[in-house]
C-alpha cells in the first residue's frame, strides 16, 4: 500500500496538478469579470451622463434638438405588459399539463421536445414568423405583433420554470388532499400550485427579463414610431429600436439618448432578476 505522503511523486503531481486548474479557474474567472466589469463602467458612465428629467417627459427628437424617450419607455412597457399577460398564462397552463396531468405521455414528451427547442431559438427567427403570419396579412407593423412575438419568448421560459417548481412539491401533499376527496383540478389550483408560487413567479420575472432588451422581433413586427402614441395596432416607439436606430447614426446626441436608454433597460433587467433571486429565495 502506498501512502502519500508530501514527498511521495504521486502526492506532489496531484497537489501541482491541482494549483494549476485552480490558478486556471481564478483567471478565466477574472478575465471573464474584468471583462464585464469594464461593459458596466461604460454603460453606467455613458449612461448616466444622458439621464435627466428630459427622458421621462420628452419625446424622441430630430437630430441637433433636446429630447428624451418618453414615447419609447411608454411603449416598451406596453408592448412589454402585453406580451407578458398573453405568455405567462399559456405557459402556466402548459406546465401545469406536463407536470400534473401529462407527465409521461408521448403528448408530453413531444410537447417538452418542442418547448426546448422554442426556447433556444433564435429571437429573430420568432421575429420573421410573426411578421409572416401577422405583419405581412395586416399590411403594416403594430405593437399587437410586436406584444405577439415577445410572448412566444416567455412561453418556453415560464412552462419550464412552472414544470419545474410543480415538480419539486412533495408527494405526500397530493396523497393528503386525494384522502381528504380533493379533485384533481382543485389540488392543482389550491394545493401544488399554490405551494410552487414563488418558483412560478420567478419564472415569470426571468421571462420579463429576458424579453425586455428584445431587438430582432421587434425591428420584424412593432418596428418604431418618432411621436408619441399608444395605439397598438399602429407602429409604435420602444427602447430597443431607439438604441439600435440612435446608436447607429453619427450625431452625438442621439448617442447620448441611445447610452440612456441602454441603462434603463440594464436597470430594468438588474431589477427584475435581483427580484427573482429574491422571492425564489423565499418559502413559499
Amino acid at each position: 500500500m502506498q501512502v502519500h505522503t508530501p514527498d511521495n511523486p504521486i502526492y506532489l503531481r496531484r497537489r501541482w496538478l491541482s494549483r494549476f486548474n485552480l490558478a486556471m479557474a481564478w483567471c478565466t474567472m477574472a478575465f471573464g469579470l474584468f471583462w464585464l466589469g469594464w461593459i458596466f463602467f461604460t454603460l453606467f458612465s455613458e449612461g448616466f451622463s444622458g439621464l435627466g428629467g428630459h427622458i421621462f417627459s420628452m419625446d424622441t427628437p430630430p437630430p441637433g434638438v433636446e429630447g428624451g424617450l418618453r414615447n419609447a419607455i411608454v411603449g416598451s412597457l406596453m408592448i412589454t405588459l402585453f406580451g407578458l399577460l398573453v405568455g405567462t398564462p399559456v405557459g402556466i397552463l402548459c406546465g401545469i399539463y406536463l407536470a400534473e396531468f401529462g407527465q409521461k405521455s408521448h403528448l408530453a414528451s413531444a410537447t417538452r421536445f418542442m418547448n426546448d427547442i422554442l426556447l433556444s431559438a433564435p429571437s429573430i427567427v420568432i421575429g420573421l414568423f410573426i411578421y409572416e403570419l401577422v405583419v405581412v396579412r395586416q399590411g403594416h407593423f403594430s405593437g399587437w405583433s410586436g406584444s405577439l412575438a415577445l410572448s412566444l419568448l416567455v412561453i418556453p421560459v415560464v412552462v419550464r420554470t412552472t414544470e419545474n417548481m410543480l415538480k419539486l412539491v412533495p408527494n405526500s401533499l397530493r396523497e393528503a388532499a386525494y384522502a381528504l376527496g380533493t379533485p384533481k383540478w382543485k389540488l392543482v389550483s389550491m394545493v401544488t400550485l399554490r405551494a410552487a408560487k414563488a418558483g412560478v413567479l420567478t419564472g415569470v420575472l426571468l421571462a420579463f427579463a429576458r424579453i425586455s432588451g428584445e431587438t430582432a422581433p421587434l425591428l420584424f413586427t412593432a418596428m418604431n414610431n418618432n411621436f408619441f402614441s399608444t395605439n397598438m395596432n399602429q407602429p409604435i416607439a420602444n427602447l430597443p429600436n431607439v438604441i439600435y436606430q440612435f446608436a447607429m447614426s453619427p450625431y452625438t446626441d442621439w448617442h447620448e439618448l441611445a447610452w440612456a436608454a441602454a441603462l434603463l433597460i440594464t436597470l430594468t433587467v438588474l431589477a427584475a432578476n435581483i427580484a427573482a433571486r429574491y422571492i425564489g429565495n423565499k418559502k413559499s
